[in-house]
């Protein structure tokens, strides 16, 4: 661990990155191939990031697609933020899924991401 505590600051095991920020397979995947985009700097929120860092990020968001498409050739793709503790966020580091989804993954994948709130995910 760093200084500070956090567990992606402390993480060893980048797959990929740019000046500003690194991807890594999330420990606890939710499908096959699921990664983590993270900011090289410690902030919390993704409001308190530079537009220079967010570009970062969604470049590689673009860099991992491209390998996971290569290695997984998955169907599709959530990419999230879970920004504050209502919203689900439990590491306290800015960061975006990229969350490669499959056919048959789920019975029905109509409304994505508004599965948040599972009862108004279908519209």
């Amino acid at each position: 661990m760093t200084v500070c505590g956090c567990v992606f600051c402390s993480c060893a095991e980048r797959v990929l990155e740019n000046d500003l920020a690194f991807a890594i397979y999330d420990r606890y995947p939710v499908s096959v191939g699921h990664m983590l985009i993270i900011p090289k700097r410690h902030l919390p929120s993704y409001f308190d990031i530079t537009t220079e860092e967010r570009l970062s990020i969604f470049a590689l968001v673009d860099d991992c697609r491209l390998m996971l498409q290569a290695k997984f050739n998955p169907n599709g793709y959530n990419i999230g933020i879970n920004d504050g503790e209502a919203a689900g966020q439990s590491v306290w580091h800015c960061h975006v899924h990229l969350i490669p989804r499959y056919f048959g993954d789920v019975d029905n994948p109509r409304g994505g991401v508004r599965g948040a709130i599972p009862e108004k995910r279908i519209y």
